[in-house]
Order: C-alpha cells, then structure tokens, then sequence
C-alpha cells in the first residue's frame, strides 16, 4: 500500500483538539476552581487562554449567572448583584 502521510488532513489531532480551550471553558474551570479553592485547577484555567480572554470570560459568567438569579427569584439584576455582594439594597 502506498505511503498516506501526504494525505493526511490539516484538521488537529483528536488529542489536540481535547487541549484546545475556548474562553467560556477556561472561565468555568477558574471560577468554580476559585470557590473550590482549587489552586492547582486556578492556574491551569488560567493558562489555556490570556489574562484578558480570562477577564472577560468571568465577567461574562457572572452576567449570566446574576440575570439567571434575577430571573428565579424575580428580582431585579441590580438588586441580586447587590445581594450577592452584600451590599445594602439602593
């Protein structure tokens, strides 16, 4: 049979493709590290994408997660936000 390496697709590995990390996923691993207290989990979040992918990925995080509460409780964004922080209702 002919030799097929030439043939092979440009498409990563499988095994790369496991490695690869979107923001999202690098964001939930570090938040739910952080609560867990989870410092080996924290640093390896924190490097499957730069600082600021991170930042923006937590912040989107807790957006969606304070409008979910918003929306189970029937509060508003604001006065969850608030809750969650412990700071006095405006």
């Amino acid at each position: 049979m002919p030799d097929r390496k030439g043939d092979r697709s440009t498409a990563p590995a499988k095994e790369d493709r496991r490695k690869q990390h979107n923001l999202f996923e690098a964001a939930a691993v570090f938040v739910s590290a952080s609560v867990e207290e989870d410092q080996a989990r924290i640093d390896e979040a924190s490097g499957w994408v730069s600082p600021e992918a991170l930042s923006f990925g937590v912040s989107e995080l807790a957006c969606r997660a304070v409008i979910a509460l918003a929306r189970e409780r029937g509060e508003s964004p604001q006065t969850v936000a608030r809750t969650l922080l412990g700071l006095p209702a405006d």
